[in-house]
């Protein structure tokens, strides 16, 4: 098959930002607007084969970008958040994983800067970890699931000062290591979690009634966002790997989404009658799958625009920004007891991004 101009600049430009700052509109207009507190960015990488799944085998790497307010103060809450399946080498031939010579891990866990600038700025601790490995060599929920309680586990060991691997990991820009600045600053028992696509099953599967039991010793989840996630019961009928009934998740869909459309809102459907916390989702009318991740919006390499209706279809940034506040709605009202949030989760207070609906499961008494 052969390449496009259009398509080869877009390669082109990909490869480009790879190897510098990974930058998008949403991220340079959210530079302008007012944070709360300052933002600092670290990062860990244990290697891409530093976790093995003790049910299934499955290698994977541990490596994360994290988002933190520059002066820790007291206890943060901690947000954990897993993108979904996509290329997991930037060459397109590369079938193993580690990545064949030549080849790089693609970044996609790095396509959410922006949103974890934002949540930081309002006082979270957000680590976003890439799951390269489990895109290229597992199907399994319950992988993706596993690896953010070993990233869990991680934190916890990290923030109760008791060592572990991220203590001399966990490093700024310029290399220095920041692991001392967590120690007694970060909350384990107020733990949120995001998932995109595959992500967004993978986390309410880690969250479910069924499997919290795995989750590492004192370790409290109580915030889940599912953003356009899978939805399919495997067996067929059998929801229980994914039945979140007591603690509160919110789904985001989007209307033009060519990947996975709204079945997300089912997960709402699922709990209704049954949950014990309230649950929310919002649809954004004229939002698509891949634009909430940067790495995954052209022109970085592989971009796609996936719209099913492209006439409408919102800006990159646009869409962003809609994420950007739902989310941090959700997660201030959730971890941080902000009751503000709820007028945006009720749709009192509209999304920027175009026309939304929003969605309220209430609690049962």
């Amino acid at each position: 098959m052969r390449t496009s101009p259009r398509s080869l600049f877009r390669l082109l430009t990909g490869l480009l930002l790879l190897t510098g700052v990974l930058t998008t509109g949403a991220q340079a207009s959210a530079t302008t607007q007012e944070h709360r507190v300052p933002v600092a960015v670290a990062e860990y990488d244990l290697g891409d084969t530093a976790f093995r799944d003790p049910q299934t085998g499955t290698v994977s790497e541990v490596r994360a970008v994290v988002h933190y307010p520059r002066h820790l103060t007291g206890r943060a809450p901690l947000i954990i958040m897993a993108h979904g399946s996509w290329w997991a080498c930037d060459r397109v031939d590369a079938a193993t994983w580690p990545c064949p010579s030549g080849s790089r891990p693609f970044p996609s866990h790095r396509g959410y800067d922006y949103l974890g600038a934002a949540l930081a700025a309002r006082g979270f601790v957000v680590a976003s970890i890439s799951v390269d490995g489990i895109n290229q060599t597992s199907f399994d929920y319950g992988d993706r699931a596993r690896l953010v309680n070993e990233h869990l586990r991680l934190w916890q060991r990290l923030a109760a000062a008791r060592g572990g691997p991220l203590a001399d990991r966990l490093v700024d820009r310029a290399g220095h290591p920041v692991a001392p600045r967590f120690a007694g600053h970060v909350d384990m028992t107020r733990v949120g979690t995001l998932g995109h696509s595959r992500g967004g099953k993978g986390v309410m599967w880690q969250a479910s009634d069924k499997h919290r039991g795995e989750w590492p010793a004192g370790v409290r989840v109580r915030a889940v966002l599912a953003l356009a996630p899978v939805k399919f019961d495997d067996p067929e009928g059998d929801n229980s790997d994914t039945l979140v009934t007591r603690l509160p998740f919110a789904v985001v869909t989007s209307g033009c989404d060519g990947a996975v459309r709204e079945a997300g809102q089912e997960y709402l459907d699922d709990v209704t009658g049954r949950n014990r916390a309230t649950d929310y989702s919002v649809s954004l009318h004229d939002a698509n799958h891949n634009f909430f991740n940067t790495t995954w919006t052209p022109p970085f390499l592989f971009g796609e625009d996936d719209s099913t209706c492209p006439d409408r279809q919102v800006t990159p940034d646009r869409q962003q920004d809609a994420l950007t506040a739902y989310a941090t709605a959700f997660f201030a009202s959730q971890l941080q007891g902000d009751r503000q949030g709820l007028a945006v989760l009720t749709g009192v207070q509209p999304l920027p991004g175009g026309p939304s609906t929003t969605r309220v499961v209430p609690a049962v008494r």
